[in-house]
């Protein structure tokens, strides 16, 4: 999955193109790239990790269109203000006991080309890369072009991202689909007395989801999608911890 915000060079990595192309792979424990991000996408199963720290919240992926339904996204929020990322200090070290999965794989992605196919790509602006004989790192291409171990082992990761997020897709289009989805927003006063208000973002409607059908509120149990709503309605509270994070960054500076 490419994020424009965050793969500013994604190419296909080729075994002629990047046959000496090296990974510094201790430089993947660095999270600056990530400085502007104030929310990323998670998958479905990351629900209950994600939300020890995050607030988990819907998106809208695109627009409703005649005779196609809403399409959205479950994203984790890292910070309350465009650009903000309150998860992340000055060295780039990242502050909670979860990172989100497709954060872990970067500056790799995968990249659709059809719809069995996909490119293993990576940003060519991070940092960490080297492609001289000699440089540091750790190869992605064997001298005879084939895969190493480490790009065989992050494709598959890669893949499972991939396998998780359309599993994704299809507990959103469900939720899409049983109405449970409401537009919300967030307001706080500051101690300063400046409102703080956070929207453009939805989430479980509470009524909605109490008001359904028993057959469908069985099938939701049964399928482990009930389990995520609430996890993700328990998450909504992480609002008032990433206030805490933001009063102590300005309290620090």
């Amino acid at each position: 999955m490419i994020h424009n915000a965050l793969h500013r060079d994604p190419v296909p990595l080729d075994r002629e193109k990047h046959r000496s192309l090296k990974v510094d792979r201790a430089a993947m424990s660095n999270y600056t790239p990530m400085t502007g991000l104030n929310s990323y996408f998670i998958n479905a199963v990351e629900f209950a990790d994600a939300c020890r720290d995050y607030p988990i919240v819907f998106v809208r992926a695109s627009a409703a269109e005649a005779g196609k339904p809403l399409e959205v996204a479950p994203v984790a929020v890292f910070g309350l203000a465009p650009g903000e990322n309150l998860f992340l200090d000055g060295s780039g070290q990242w502050n909670a006991s979860y990172i989100p999965a497709q954060l872990r794989a970067y500056p790799f992605a995968l990249a659709r080309v059809s719809d069995q196919q996909y490119n293993v790509c990576i940003d060519r602006s991070w940092q960490g890369l080297s492609d001289t004989a000699d440089g540091p790192g750790t190869r992605l291409f064997e001298h005879d072009g084939q895969p190493s171990s480490y790009m065989e082992e992050m494709r598959k990761y890669l893949e499972t991202l991939e396998l998780e997020l359309q599993r994704t897709r299809l507990f959103c289009a469900r939720l899409v689909e049983l109405g449970l989805l409401q537009d919300m927003r967030f307001d706080v006063t500051l101690p300063d007395g400046n409102k703080l208000t956070v929207d453009g973002f939805l989430s479980i409607e509470e009524k909605k989801l109490r008001e359904l059908p028993d057959a469908q509120v069985v099938d939701l149990h049964r399928n482990g999608l009930l389990a995520l709503l609430h996890v993700q309605q328990a998450s909504i509270r992480n609002m008032r911890r990433l206030i805490d994070r933001r009063l102590q960054r300005t309290a620090n500076a």
